[in-house]
């Protein structure tokens, strides 16, 4: 069939869909116009019900009583076998396969050749495609292409048109139900709106090519391009350290894999348009992936669809898409990096729904300084929801709630005006100091790493930053930022602080922060690798731009500048040694230093824990990092979902850790703060503040609630407790501290 006989022929599937008559006239049509175009005798199209059935809704050629009366079973008959595989079948002797099932009501006995597609959705089979002769003939190969595309277009077609209707509202068409899925929390808060998919499938309308020969040359050009890309990273222009080893081999072997180029061209070259065709062979490998019970070829399915999608950007000629999205607009995405999280409207995004990552993952990180609720780890999340469907994003249980109920939405509506009442109670405690009921002062600061966070800080009323994650500037950037741009967003930042204080902490990269223009050797363990100060005194260089940048922002302003992940004292020499050697360099130069100069260490490495009588005398401060703390004192990867709540911080070796840091810093006199997320969470701060921390940094949306609690605390009371419970042999103490909170009418 050419291309124009393929639109002519879909443009005529596109009126009988759009007449406006009922579901089963217009299917009825749409396999005659079929049949006639395919010079079939039958063609027949099946749907997928809710029960996890195939029935026969509409049919030309076979017995139309069989129409809602054959149903089979996936994998059961020729149908079946199609649904399952998600696959093309083409037979010449249909009723000798080994899997064919006569069912005498569809009249089926003259027919022998057989040819079936799937009908792809998101790379779920919603139905099946059938064409059938007497005649024991083998359909060409692009007969099977043509009946493809009509398949890929009528699957589109019969969900956008059809779904809804009371006729097929036992059909799974696409996913209507109401559903609950249960994740994890990445992000507190509790807010509803509608489903904006992060990676939109092509839309019908822009489906054939007009050009065919003009597609493929810029289909050809796109995969170039996405090889240059991918080359470059792997070659690693900058000299960097980055993105892992195995990562990037893995994009590499897929964009140069001939049978993933074969398939994107033949797609092409059957009249699709390049995007078409990039949707079309990402649906087939899906289908196919999904289906494989090997766990390592499953995994492969999202390396296939970050290339997908990496093509997808390339072919619209930009590696970034900022899109219009509606007032309550929720976010569903596989996962997400923090460079793709920020192209959307922070004032209308409302919440974020993943499939995978962890509550350590940078796009974590930046929702919960932005205060969007983050629900993540759904697994089947993104194949369960559609464009603007209604949905929940439950940041409080870790929960996801599909097409709610009325009930369900009903009650989510009292708990968000509950919180409500609860966010104005903060607001009229922001300004007040956060004195403890027995007379303790404690300073409450806010973790950031992003501009606008800046604002977020005067509106929950932090006394300052009390971490500010410099790499994050690297990490949503395309190429390094070289000395002019860092000095410029440390001034901005420290311009929008005012008198407050800003600690910021010099690049903690590698491990799991990964730069697109970065590359690094293959390390076993990465958490424990070539990563944060490790990686700044290797490459000196790196580090001392960005400490020069720092101390040409400050302008003669206070500046406290903070090391991450030092292991040991010598490493602490040496950072410090290279900020005396910019401070030198500025003085030359005739640059104002700036007026304070604090360097600080945070303690994350447990080999510290032995050594702090070295350390702390020879650092204006020192900050916990209680989630690298806790992942290397219990040897449990945060970023690994299956470790990362398999310990507890509230338990007796993490607290006894914490209480020898903050009692070595007691007798030096050296401030000590805790900026861990466990510091936004009210429980683990009564604690951090009963182990005698009086200086806490925590995400934004912590504050309120943590200030509350401060306000109802007798510190010395709950001190006297905390330090009879760390005698405890449980391996978790959360239900212990929690009944003693409760005993201590502590507002949590």
């Amino acid at each position: 069939m050419t291309v124009r006989g393929q639109r002519g022929l879909l443009r005529q599937i596109r009126e009988v869909m759009a007449d406006g008559s009922s579901a089963q006239a217009r299917l009825d049509g749409v396999v005659q116009i079929i049949a006639n175009s395919m010079v079939a005798e039958v063609c027949s199209i099946y749907l997928r019900r809710t029960s996890e059935e195939l029935e026969l809704f509409a049919t030309e050629g076979l017995n139309r009583a069989a129409v809602h009366n054959t149903r089979l079973r996936l994998s059961e008959g020729l149908v079946g076998e199609v649904a399952r595989a998600g696959q093309p079948l083409s037979l010449t002797d249909a009723p000798s396969h080994p899997s064919f099932a006569y069912r005498p009501e569809t009249g089926e006995d003259p027919y022998n050749s057989f040819l079936g597609v799937p009908l792809l959705r998101g790379g779920r089979t919603i139905g099946v495609l059938v064409v059938q002769n007497r005649a024991m003939r083998q359909y060409h190969e692009e007969e099977v292409e043509d009946l493809q595309i009509i398949a890929m277009v009528l699957a589109e077609m019969v969900a956008g048109d059809l779904i809804g209707g009371d006729e097929l509202k036992d059909i799974e068409l696409a996913p209507h139900r109401p559903e609950r899925l249960k994740g994890a929390v990445f992000a507190d808060g509790l807010t509803q709106g509608v489903v904006i998919l992060h990676e939109v499938p092509v839309t019908p309308d822009h489906l054939l090519a007009d050009d065919p020969q003009a597609e493929e040359k810029r289909m050809l050009k796109g995969i170039d391009d996405l090889r240059a890309q991918i080359d470059e990273m792997f070659e690693g222009q900058h000299g960097l350290a980055g993105p892992t080893f195995d990562v990037l081999e893995t994009y590499r072997m897929f964009a140069h894999d001939r049978g993933w180029t074969r398939n994107l061209l033949e797609a092409v070259r059957s009249g699709l348009t390049a995007e078409a065709a990039v949707e079309r062979v990402r649906n087939e490998q899906r289908a196919r992936l999904n289906n494989a019970r090997d766990t390592y070829m499953r995994e492969r399915l999202h390396d296939l669809e970050d290339l997908g999608n990496r093509l997808l950007r390339v072919l619209a000629g930009k590696n970034t898409t900022a899109r219009d999205i509606p007032e309550n607009a929720i976010l569903v995405a596989r996962d997400l990096g923090p460079a793709d999280l920020l192209e959307y409207d922070r004032k209308r995004l409302k919440g974020i729904l993943l499939e995978e990552g962890s509550a350590a993952s940078h796009a974590a990180i930046v929702a919960r300084a932005l205060q969007i609720p983050c629900v993540g780890r759904l697994s089947g999340l993104r194949d369960k929801v559609n464009q603007n469907d209604p949905v929940i994003v439950d940041g409080e249980t870790g929960e996801a709630y599909l097409r709610p109920r009325a009930d369900i939405i009903e009650a989510t509506g009292a708990r968000m005006d509950v919180r409500a009442l609860r966010r104005a109670e903060f607001d009229k405690i922001k300004d007040a100091p956060a004195i403890t009921r027995d007379g303790h002062r404690m300073t409450l600061m806010m973790n950031a790493g992003l501009e606008f966070d800046l604002d977020i800080m005067h509106e929950v009323g932090a006394e300052g930053i009390g971490l500010f994650r410099t790499e994050f500037q690297f990490m949503v950037s395309e190429d390094l930022p070289r000395l002019n741009r860092q000095t410029e967003l440390y001034g901005r930042v420290m311009d929008m602080a005012g008198d407050k204080p800003v600690t910021f902490r010099t690049l903690d990269l590698g491990g799991d922060k990964i730069l697109p223009y970065m590359e690094m050797d293959r390390e076993e363990n990465p958490a424990l690798g070539w990563r944060a100060i490790r990686m700044g005194l290797d490459r000196p260089a790196l580090l001392r731009m960005q400490v020069r940048a720092l101390i040409i922002a400050a302008r003669g302003r206070e500046l406290r500048i903070m090391f991450p992940m030092v292991a040991s004292v010598d490493e602490f020499r040496q950072a410090r040694e290279l900020v005396d050697i910019e401070c030198q360099w500025a003085k030359r130069r005739g640059r104002a230093l700036p007026s304070i100069l604090r360097v600080g260490v945070m303690i994350e490495c447990p080999s510290l824990l032995w050594h702090l009588d070295a350390l702390l005398p020879m650092v204006d401060f020192a900050s916990v990092g209680t989630n690298d703390l806790t992942q290397y004192l219990f040897a449990a990867d945060r970023t690994n979902p299956r470790m990362s709540d398999r310990y507890d911080v509230l338990s007796p070796p993490m607290l006894r850790a914490l209480s020898v840091i903050q009692k070595a810093a007691e007798d030096s006199g050296t401030p000590v703060s805790v900026c861990g997320e466990i510091a936004g969470r009210p429980l683990e701060a009564f604690v951090l503040l009963a182990l005698g921390f009086n200086r806490l940094s925590m995400p934004p949306a912590g504050l309120g609630q943590v200030k509350r609690m401060v306000l109802s605390l007798d510190v010395e009371t709950a001190s006297k407790a905390i330090q009879r419970l760390m005698t405890s042999s449980y391996g978790s103490l959360r239900s212990e501290v929690l009944a003693l909170a409760r005993k201590l009418n502590v507002a949590l």
